[in-house]
C-alpha cells in the first residue's frame, strides 16, 4: 500500500476511494502536482490508446478545429499517460493527442502516473461522461465493462458517476439489443427512449423489424408503447411509460452541442459549458465570438 501511495499520490488515492469520482478534480490534482521535471515530451507514435476507451467515434470535424488551435496557440496542457512494456498507454487526452498529431506535432507533453486497470477504466469512462456526449451504446458498454471488472453493483456505479440508478439501469438494458438496433442508435436513427422500450423484447427480430418501422414511419413513443404493452409480445421485462426530460432544454442542449462541441447541460436556470482544456476553453471563447485579446 505504501507503494501505491507513492506512485498515485496521497490526493489521488483519495479521490479514487472516494463514493462519488470527478475526472476534472483527477486531472486537476495530478496537473496542479506535478513538478516541471514529472512533465516529458515523448512520441505520438509511442503512445497507445487507453484499452478501456469507450468512444470507439470521434468527430472529424471538431478534431481538426482543436488541431488548428493547438496549431495557433500550443498545447496548454500536458496529457497522462502510463508506462507500458512498449511505450505508453493514454490515461487521459485522447482527443488533445490525436489532435496535435493531426496538427503535425510528433512529440506532446506528458505526464507519466501510475494507474491500475480499474483506475485507467473509471478515468476513461469519466474524461467522456463528463466532459463530453458519448453515444448511448458506447456509454452502455463502458458500464458493463466496470461492473463486470470491478464487481460492483449498480447503485454503486450510479453514486461513482453520479447518475440514478434508474439511468444506470436503463442504459445498461441497451447492451443486450441486437447489433442492427446498435448502429441505428450510434447513428442517431432511433432514440435512447426507442431503444430502452425494445430493450426489453426477448425477440430480437421482431425487435429489429420494430426498429426499423420506427425509422421509416418516425413512430412515436406512445405508439410503440402501444404495439409492444400487449400480452402477446414476449418481453424480459414490464415495459414502463418512458417520461422524457424537459424538451425545450433537450434540444437547445442539442443544438449547442452540435454548436460548441461539448456537452452542454441547462438545468435550474444555469448553463454549463465543461472544458477539456485551456486550448478547449480558447476553442469555445472563439465559437461563441468572445475575443479576449480586445480586454
Amino acid at each position: 500500500m505504501e507503494t501505491r501511495r507513492k506512485a498515485l499520490g496521497n490526493g489521488l488515492e483519495q479521490l479514487f476511494n472516494s463514493q462519488n469520482i470527478s475526472f476534472s478534480d483527477i486531472e486537476k490534482e495530478i496537473v496542479e502536482n506535478a513538478k516541471d521535471s514529472d512533465i516529458k515530451m515523448i512520441k505520438i507514435s509511442e503512445i497507445r490508446p487507453n484499452p478501456y476507451q469507450p468512444r470507439k467515434r470521434f468527430n472529424e470535424e471538431k478534431l481538426q478545429e482543436l488541431a488548428d488551435s493547438i496549431k495557433e496557440h500550443g498545447l496548454f496542457q500536458p496529457i497522462i499517460v502510463k508506462k507500458s512494456i512498449k511505450g505508453y498507454e493514454l490515461v487521459a487526452g485522447e482527443r488533445r493527442t490525436r489532435a496535435s498529431q493531426l496538427a503535425g506535432f510528433t512529440e506532446i507533453p506528458a505526464i507519466i502516473k501510475d494507474f491500475t486497470d480499474k483506475e485507467m477504466m473509471e478515468v476513461a469512462l469519466l474524461e467522456n461522461i463528463q466532459r463530453e456526449d458519448l453515444n448511448p451504446i458506447e456509454e452502455a458498454e463502458a458500464y458493463n465493462k466496470i461492473i463486470e471488472s470491478s464487481n460492483i453493483t449498480q447503485e454503486e456505479l450510479a453514486k461513482r458517476v453520479s447518475k440514478s440508478r434508474s439511468y444506470i439501469t436503463n442504459v445498461l438494458g441497451l447492451v443486450s439489443l441486437p447489433e442492427e438496433i446498435k448502429v441505428l442508435v450510434i447513428d442517431k436513427k432511433l432514440s435512447m427512449a426507442h431503444a430502452k422500450i425494445l430493450s426489453k423484447l426477448s425477440d430480437d427480430e421482431y425487435a429489429i423489424r420494430l426498429a426499423n418501422r420506427i425509422v421509416e414511419e418516425g413512430m412515436s413513443i406512445r405508439t410503440l408503447e402501444s404495439i409492444v404493452k400487449g400480452s402477446d409480445v414476449p418481453k424480459k421485462h414490464k415495459i414502463t411509460r418512458v417520461v422524457p426530460l424537459n424538451r425545450t432544454y433537450a434540444l437547445y442542449e442539442s443544438a449547442m452541442r452540435e454548436k460548441i462541441g461539448t456537452r452542454v447541460t441547462i438545468s435550474a436556470k444555469k448553463i454549463t459549458i465543461p472544458f477539456d482544456s485551456d486550448e478547449d476553453l480558447n476553442r469555445i471563447l472563439e465559437i461563441i465570438n468572445i475575443d479576449m485579446d480586445g480586454e
